[in-house]
């Protein structure tokens, strides 16, 4: 046999075996979870219950790094610059698949700059209003909202986010005149909505629950497919007559491109079990968090339907790119 093809052969063999054995190790040392967002949110409290059962199975560390800014795409850019071989990570938010639809230009392709890990949650919306609206329901909202053009108006945590395009999705759909009145994070916008400034939002339901509870402002629907755990009374926008209709915050783990297979498996397998772990799940749902799951491709086919639709959202809306 001629000696260069048996040499090819050998190094092949012993590549192969190298990237066997790599995935057999993995970890051999601390994985880093970059959260693109300040501590405390939806994607934070995920990560951190995620990292100590990965400690727990694995005997490694796993540190959590807040890297917020830019709507997420700081922390982002810093998992997609880093290198591809699993100890890097990115626990991102619903923003990632809006950021297309805000910027002209991302630092990373939003698809091809990432391997999908899992869909680590969900997070319900709630539509709400201040009490002085009349309306007891979504039908009546839009009916009395339909007969006050112009003076309908909905605040939203800020640009770009999920609470920003539900309602802009919402004002498509339903044929509501709205302004949009962006604030600077979600406690800045309730001020005004629980005084009256502001007729309507959209926020999480972790957010504003307690407002509701209290009775600060009402709800009217949740955003979801399903009702939300910790409000089980509040029916779904599609129960309530706007077919179609469905939003949310979301978070999923991201690696970078060329991350091998393998070890994306092995991740995706114990963040599945860690999701499924009754601990998780109470603690998620307890906070407003629905639990979520699943293969890397339902991931990455999720995160292409989002960019679809919100960019479908973001034109309709005559939001442009800057």
């Amino acid at each position: 046999m001629n000696r260069s093809i048996v040499v090819a052969a050998v190094l092949a063999a012993v590549a192969g075996g190298a990237a066997a054995q790599t995935a057999a190790q993995f970890p051999n040392k601390p994985i880093t979870i970059v959260v693109p967002a300040t501590p405390g949110g939806a994607i934070d409290q995920a990560a951190r219950l995620i990292g100590q059962k990965l400690t727990a199975a694995w005997g490694q560390a796993v540190v959590i790094d807040n890297k917020a800014g830019a709507t997420g795409v700081i922390g982002t850019e810093f998992v997609a610059k880093a290198a591809p071989d699993g100890h890097t990570l990115a626990l991102v938010a619903s923003s990632h698949a809006i950021n297309p639809s805000m910027f002209k230009k991302l630092p990373y392709d939003t698809v091809k700059g990432f391997e999908p890990v899992v869909l680590t949650h969900v997070v319900p919306l709630m539509m709400v209003v201040t009490p002085s609206v009349p309306a007891k329901s979504v039908a009546e909202f839009i009916t009395w909202g339909k007969a006050n053009p112009g003076k309908v108006s909905f605040a939203s945590s800020g640009n770009g986010g999920a609470p920003h395009m539900s309602g802009e999705l919402f004002k498509s759909m339903s044929g509501v005149d709205m302004v949009h009145v962006p604030y600077k994070g979600s406690t800045a916008a309730h001020t005004d909505l629980l005084s009256g400034r502001t007729t309507l939002m959209f926020d999480t339901v972790a957010a504003i629950n307690n407002h509701v509870k209290s009775g600060g402002v009402r709800a009217l629907a949740v955003t979801t497919a399903k009702r939300a755990s910790i409000a089980p009374d509040v029916p779904t926008m599609q129960e309530a007559g706007l077919k179609g209709y469905e939003t949310s915050t979301w978070g999923g783990v991201l690696a970078p491109a060329g991350t091998p297979k393998d070890i994306v498996a092995k991740l995706n397998a114990e963040m599945n079990k860690a999701l499924a772990s009754p601990d998780v799940k109470d603690k998620l749902q307890g906070a407003g968090i629905e639990v979520a799951g699943g293969t890397p491709q339902q991931f990455a086919d999720f995160i292409g339907s989002e960019i679809v639709k919100w960019k479908k959202v973001a034109d309709a809306a005559g939001i442009q790119p800057e």
